[in-house]
Order: C-alpha cells, then sequence, then structure tokens
C-alpha cells in the first residue's frame, strides 16, 4: 500500500470513530441523578426531606430543572435540587427525580422510602355501668397493619394529673391489653387509650362508659335504746356520762330518769339533792332539772323528755343514688332533721347530801348511790337495692 492511500484510510478511520462517539455517548453531556433522604423510615403523617443537589452534569451544560415524583400521585418540579413530601399513605414509595441540563438531556435516580401506619385499635367496651361495679375494657383484638407487635398506654381519668406534670391526659395508669374499671360517682366516665407498634407509630382513642345510679327501696326502722347507769357521787362533786344515740339512725324522742337510793335511817334525812344535767353540742342545745320527793315513801327523783325531735320520714319507697352508704348519709342529714346528733353529755351533780343532825361532828352520810335510766326512741334506715 502506497504512503497516499494509507494516509487516507487513517483520515477517513477517525471521521467514523468521531462519528460513531456522537451515537454512543463516548463524548455525552448527559447528566448523572442523584438523590438523597434525610429518613428512610417515616410513619404516615411525617415529612421527609429530599437532597439531589450530589446531581452532575459535565461541562459546559449546567443542571436547570428537577423533576420529582413521590410515588402517591404527586409530581413537583423545582430549580433547586432540594424539596420535601409529607407521606399520608403507608407502604414503599419509590421516591424519583429526573434532572434536567440546559442542553434538555436527563437522567433518573430514585430512593425507597418505607411509611408505616400506625396500629388500629379495636374496642370492646359496656355501654353503661352501676356505680361501683367493674367494667371490663378491652384493646387486645387491635393490630399494627404492617405485622408488629403492639403495646398499650391507658390513661384511666382525664381529670386528675396522676404523673404530676401538669396534664391530666397523658397518664400511664395501665400498661396492659384490657383494663377493668369502677367508679363510685355516677356521671360520664372518659378515658384514653394509645396503642404502640414495634416502630413507635402511636394512635390514639377516647373512650367514655356512662356510670348509672343504683336503685334502692328504704324502710324506716323503729327501735328504743336503754342505758342504765351506776354511780356513787359525794356532795359537791359530779360524774359525766357520755353517750351517742343517733350514730347511724333519726333520733325521735328521749326520756331520762335520774333516781337516788332513799336514805332509811331517820338520822340521814331530808333526802338528798341531785341536779341532772343534759347537753347535746352539736345541737347547741342543754336541759337541766332538781330531784324532788314528792312521796317520803318514794325514791327521790329528776326527769328530763322530749320529743318528737325531728320529723317522721316517709318510709317504703324507692329512690336512686350511687351506694347505700351515700344514700344513708343523705338520709341521716336531711335539713331540717339533725336534731341530737353527736354527744350527748350527761351530768350528775350532788348539790347536798348532809343530814340535819350530824353524829358527833361527823357527817354520816356525805354521798349516795343513784341510778339514770335513759330510754331512746330511734329510726334506723334499712335501705336494699332493686333491679334497674
Amino acid at each position: 500500500m502506497t504512503a497516499g492511500r494509507l494516509s487516507t484510510l487513517l483520515i477517513s478511520t477517525i471521521l467514523l470513530v468521531t462519528s460513531l462517539a456522537g451515537c454512543t455517548g463516548l463524548a455525552t453531556t448527559t447528566p448523572n441523578a442523584s438523590i438523597s433522604a434525610d429518613q428512610e423510615s417515616i410513619t404516615v403523617g411525617e415529612t421527609v426531606n429530599f437532597d439531589a443537589r450530589a446531581s452532575t452534569t459535565p461541562s459546559p451544560t449546567i443542571i436547570d430543572e428537577y423533576v420529582w415524583d413521590f410515588g402517591e400521585g404527586e409530581k413537583r418540579t423545582t430549580t433547586t435540587g432540594i424539596t420535601y413530601h409529607t407521606f399520608t399513605q403507608p407502604g414503599n414509595h419509590d421516591v424519583e427525580v429526573e434532572v434536567f441540563n440546559d442542553r434538555g438531556e436527563s437522567d433518573r435516580a430514585s430512593i425507597s422510602i418505607f411509611v408505616n401506619s400506625p396500629p388500629e385499635i379495636i374496642l370492646s367496651m359496656p355501654g353503661y355501668v352501676r356505680t361501683n361495679e367493674s367494667a371490663l375494657i378491652d384493646a387486645s383484638q387491635s393490630y399494627d397493619s404492617e405485622g408488629g407487635a403492639v403495646e398499650f398506654i391507658w390513661d384511666l381519668d382525664l381529670t386528675f394529673d396522676r404523673n404530676g406534670d401538669g396534664d391530666p391526659t397523658n397518664d400511664a395508669d395501665e400498661t396492659t391489653s384490657s383494663v377493668e374499671v369502677s367508679y363510685s360517682d355516677s356521671g360520664n366516665m372518659s378515658g384514653t387509650v394509645t396503642a404502640i407498634d414495634d416502630r413507635g407509630a402511636t394512635s390514639t382513642m377516647l373512650w367514655s362508659i356512662m356510670v348509672v345510679k343504683r336503685m334502692f327501696n328504704v324502710v324506716w326502722e323503729e327501735q328504743k335504746i336503754e342505758r342504765i347507769i351506776d354511780g356513787y357521787t359525794e356532795q359537791g362533786e359530779y360524774t359525766i356520762y357520755e353517750d351517742v344515740p343517733s350514730q347511724g339512725a333519726r333520733l325521735m324522742e328521749f326520756n331520762a330518769t335520774l333516781i337516788l337510793d332513799r336514805d332509811l335511817l331517820p338520822i340521814q334525812w331530808p333526802e338528798d339533792n341531785f341536779t341532772l344535767r343534759v347537753n347535746v353540742p352539736m345541737t347547741g342545745w342543754s336541759a337541766s332539772v332538781q330531784t324532788t320527793q314528792g312521796n317520803i315513801t318514794l325514791n327521790t327523783t329528776a326527769s328530763i323528755e322530749r320529743g318528737p325531735l325531728n320529723p317522721l320520714p316517709d318510709s317504703d319507697y324507692t329512690v336512686s343514688s350511687d351506694s347505700s352508704q351515700t344514700l344513708i348519709d343523705s338520709l341521716l342529714n336531711e335539713p331540717g332533721a339533725r336534731f341530737g346528733q353527736g354527744d350527748w353529755i350527761w351530768v350528775v351533780t350532788a348539790d347536798q347530801c348532809d343530814p340535819d343532825i350530824p353524829i358527833d361532828g361527823v357527817d354520816p352520810d356525805t354521798g349516795n348511790d343513784w341510778s339514770l335510766l335513759i330510754e331512746y326512741t330511734i329510726l334506723i334506715p334499712r335501705v336494699s337495692e332493686v333491679g334497674i
């Protein structure tokens, strides 16, 4: 081969290679896309920031457009390489960015984002419960869509701040899948249950249960209480006896009689003089009387009696209340029917026990034996629960 033909063949080969380079990309200006995210595993409702600024394009071209596809049906075009998206649908989402340079050439890159769904709370509970009766609130059928384990936090009273942080709605009263509640007061009681999956996603449900009063039949039963107190008191001294006759009852009437032992010897006459006094501090009432001897053949006595002390209540009727004890307390503390509540203080005072004629200057009768007989009439409320 001659030198001229060799030179022509070499030039032709160079031109062919140059032509092929434009078709195969050996001398391309196509961009190289890149994408990253600040987090790749989130929960529904959270936001992810995306960054494609690491994408490149050969000089002298420049990237002037980014087209984003977030995998939830939303697309966005930006002129900068950063953006964000709030995910509303659970599952795996392939987020793609396509970068364009000023010659219209492009490249794509993608990243996978896992969006965790919060657990589903399924609650089983009664519509109402009676006061002081247990009710089961069951969340054990709750589940995590991704199959993870579910934990629970219960706040059983939204009005009480158990942990002392100033917020009564975020206490952890129980951590089981079901709880039993019981309330002593009637009304609408509310609480919350929070379910937490293995990735930390949470769901919270507010629940409420109606607590209804119980029904009771009320019957007042009459009883008589007797007290017999024996004592001995010397002249100028006194003896105190305290009693609470209205405990658990309504006091209706009473009578009390102080009886002195007789002085059988004429030298000990005349009979002694005593004072009987009663004081009821809570009522602000008191009374007193001195002994008298109307017949020399009979013991000296003193009596105090009074009635009716309180109004006669209705009986054998039905009424609602949170509990039997609450009802009884209400019946015993009705306005205008509390006379005689609290302590009754009885005082026996020996005013005079001297005979008219001492023997050799010695008083043979310095005191006296006595008996105090008290009878109270009371009404006791008997309550029995009836069905609702």
